[in-house]
């Protein structure tokens, strides 16, 4: 059986062997991201053999830096973050066509210097390249290099045939609706969308994209996958670390930013779409789109409100005593931002019409986690009435997203015995354990998709705008509120109080992954 029948996620990875000559320009290739993610995945596709033979890598920065020394970085990136260890000699191949380009993001003769020299290493190839354009930079400068993409000629090179420029965008995409309409805006006066390749890491992860698989391809889920056997659906998105050094940019940002209106929504998207017609990269996401439109407006009002928002208190994590967040570097002894926030959905549709989904993303909680739970609803207790022999659980479904990539289905059964006594019963799933633990990290994927045109895991434009029409009204109650509202939870706690009653009717409680 091919890879392609077993796990349609595959698809894009027979085609390497076609993939045309590529030059991949990182912008911000000075920064975290690009050392700990973007180098080490391009090494590891060098490793695999899923490079075109003809690739080049140029950094773009800010500071000027020798194509030797952006090479040296480079290297010790791989040595440090890489899952494999480093083979010099596979290194050598990317080295050797590896350089670094130096200007401002809003200087337009930086950019046509870029451009000359994508030029120049086409000309040594002896053929005309793909432009993989990689925006790895704060979100304040992404307009300008767009703009300046346009003005230099590099967003339009080729434009008619395969090797049309690809520009990849990392989020955060908008800090709100309306800058989100911008920005797309920007990008639709130079770019055509067929080009334009937003990036949520998470849909690279392999249980995400298994999401489809396990719903779409084992007859035993679909037919249970709506409100007449759904009780309620869980995403957790959990990590034990503070905001660290990062207070300042996290003032700016917040739980719903940063986690949930991004990651957390895609999983969501990705849960509860409808069957799409196919697995062409248009037809998943017009499904994804419909279900974001089709969430209903969340209720803001204390007396029944569908969201809880926190900050983290001094606490334990890991048996280690930790600070407060107002007391973390560079934020402030007021502020307003929420480390912890908890949402229920509703679903105005067909298929989900009554069925609550509860999604919640924190700081400085007992541990990292990401996992999606179907709670289905419990079984009429005709035969076994819950009492001291019978323990019965309603059956539930997990995909554990992080750490330990898999998934667990809980059901009841007989406990070994001469009575009739019942209990839960986990079986699990775990990726590792089935296929290895050295499993291709999510940029890997993203990084060769992008290199092939497939725009499958990426976000559409109408994509960020459903999700941030859901978000942005809930920002603009909470910036009038002020701190009215505004919870608190030990550090090393599932979270606040306040969230345990999220469900107000008293019929579900969070599960404790």
């Amino acid at each position: 059986m091919s890879q392609d029948s077993r796990h349609p996620f595959l698809k894009g990875l027979s085609k390497h062997r076609g993939a045309q000559p590529t030059i991949i320009t990182i912008f911000g290739a000075s920064g975290d991201l690009c050392a700990r993610k973007l180098v080490p995945a391009i090494y590891n596709l060098a490793v695999d053999n899923l490079l075109p033979p003809e690739f080049s890598l140029i950094g773009y920065g800010r500071k000027p830096i020798p194509d030797e020394e952006f090479r040296k970085l480079a290297h010790d990136s791989i040595k440090e973050f890489s899952r494999r260890s480093l083979n010099e000699e596979i290194w050598k191949r990317i080295e050797d066509n590896t350089y670094y380009c130096s200007g401002g993001y809003d200087e337009l003769d930086a950019f046509k210097a870029l451009e000359a020299k994508i030029e120049s290493i086409e000309k040594e190839m002896g053929r005309e390249a793909q432009s993989v354009i990689y925006i790895s930079t704060p979100p304040s400068v992404f307009e300008p290099i767009i703009v300046n993409l346009g003005a230099s000629g590099l967003a339009t090179r080729y434009q008619d045939s395969g090797s049309h420029t690809k520009v990849v965008i990392e989020k955060p995409f908008g800090k709100d609706l309306e800058s989100a309409r911008h920005l797309n805006k920007v990008i639709q006066g130079v770019l055509q969308e067929r080009q334009v390749y937003r990036i949520d890491h998470y849909l690279g992860k392999e249980t995400v994209q298994d999401l489809l698989v396990q719903r779409f391809a084992n007859s035993i889920f679909e037919p249970l996958w709506n409100r007449q056997y759904v009780d309620n659906v869980q995403i957790t998105v959990s990590e034990s670390l503070g905001v660290g050094t990062r207070g300042g940019y996290y003032e700016q940002s917040g739980a719903t930013r940063d986690m949930i209106q991004n990651h957390t929504m895609q999983l969501l998207a990705l849960t509860a779409m409808e069957p799409p017609v196919s697995l062409d990269p248009e037809a998943i996401r017009d499904e994804k789109v419909k279900l974001l439109k089709a969430i209903k407006p969340l209720n803001l009002d204390y007396a029944h409100s569908d969201v809880v928002r926190a900050q983290y208190k001094e606490g334990l994590v890991d048996g280690a005593k930790v600070q407060g967040y107002r007391q973390e570097e560079g934020v402030s002894a007021d502020s307003e931002t929420e480390t912890y926030a908890a949402l229920r959905l509703n679903i105005s549709n067909w298929r989900w019409e009554g069925v609550p989904f509860y999604l919640r993303s924190g700081k400085r909680m007992p541990r990292r986690v990401t996992e999606i739970s179907i709670q289905f609803k419990r079984p009429p207790s005709t035969l076994f009435s819950e009492n001291e022999m019978f323990n019965l659980a309603a059956n539930s479904l997990v995909f554990q997203i992080q750490p330990d990539e898999g998934s667990t289905v809980l059901l009841n059964a007989k406990i070994p015995g001469l009575q009739t006594r019942t209990q839960p019963v986990k079986m699990h799933f775990k990726y590792s354990a089935t296929f290895g633990s050295n499993t291709p990290e999510a940029y890997e994927r993203l990084v060769l998709d992008a290199m092939l045109g497939d725009g499958t895991l990426f976000i559409r434009g109408d994509e960020t705008e459903a999700s941030w029409n859901l978000i942005t009204p809930l920002h603009d109650f909470w910036a009038s509120e002020g701190q009215r509202g505004m919870e608190n939870y030990v550090s090393g706690s599932w979270g606040p109080l306040a969230a345990d009653r999220l469900p107000w009717d008293n019929t579900h409680e969070w599960r404790r992954p």
